[in-house]
């Protein structure tokens, strides 16, 4: 299996990577707050634990074994679609709670998905054995192996078939990953996590109530002024 770093960088810079860019494009061009960055962290956190799940008996069984047996937890493959889906569970509900809004939730819990199984499709690729189907199926089996042989050694169908199943596979963890992030403000144009109002907006705001009291005071001057004039005539005239 590929080691830790590797499942974290693949997917924090392969499949993150349009977020990083829109977020340092933004932070450059028109700056960023400090919440922002805590949630571009936090979004990396969740993403990076997520790509390792699927490793995590690894941590308790060396702590108590001395062992890296990393491929069970009691009796449900780590390396299986249900074992993954507990990214999916336990990030949405952290979700709600961060963001009180279901759909968002939702997104969050979609990205930690997209996250754990890009650590299935990394392992596939090194001739790792995944038990993809339990508990329906419990053979391990390898999806890239079935490409990588001869095509006079297979039936032509089933080598076609078994190329349009990986590419479904990669192109699933990948819109799960991009759509997520977008739906979170992660797309090529950071949204900021908080809506922030604009400061030409604040200058144009402070600009009219300054200008209209100007015009206010003008408005009131002219008048006294001109009241004036009419009480000086008035008085002209008795005289």
């Amino acid at each position: 299996m590929p080691y830790p770093v590797v499942h974290l960088m693949f997917f924090v810079f392969c499949l993150s990577s349009p977020a990083l860019y829109g977020f340092a494009k933004t932070a450059r061009l028109e700056g960023v707050h400090w919440t922002d960055w805590w949630y571009l962290m936090l979004l990396l956190a969740i993403g990076g634990f997520c790509s390792l799940l699927p490793d995590i008996p690894a941590v308790w069984n060396n702590l108590l074994y001395g062992t890296m047996e990393h491929t069970m937890a009691g009796p449900v493959p780590t390396h299986s679609l249900l074992f993954c889906s507990l990214a999916f569970i336990g990030v949405a509900f952290l979700g709600q709670l961060l963001y009180r809004n279901r759909d968002k939730a939702i997104a969050l819990g979609t990205f930690a998905e997209a996250a754990a199984l890009s650590h299935l499709l990394l392992d596939d690729v090194a001739d790792g054995a995944i038990t993809y189907f339990y508990p329906f199926y419990n053979e391990s089996m390898n999806l890239f192996s079935y490409v990588d042989v001869d095509l006079a050694d297979v039936n032509f169908m089933y080598y076609n078939l078994a190329g349009i199943v990986i590419v479904v596979f990669i192109s699933c963890v990948m819109l799960m990953t991009l759509v997520s992030l977008n739906y979170l403000g992660f797309g090529i144009q950071y949204r900021p996590f908080k809506a922030k109002r604009p400061d030409a907006e604040s200058e144009y705001d402070k600009y009219s109530v300054t200008s209209g009291s100007t015009r206010k005071g003008m408005y009131t001057s002219e008048t006294e002024h001109g009241m004036k004039v009419i009480e000086a005539d008035s008085a002209e005239k008795r005289q």
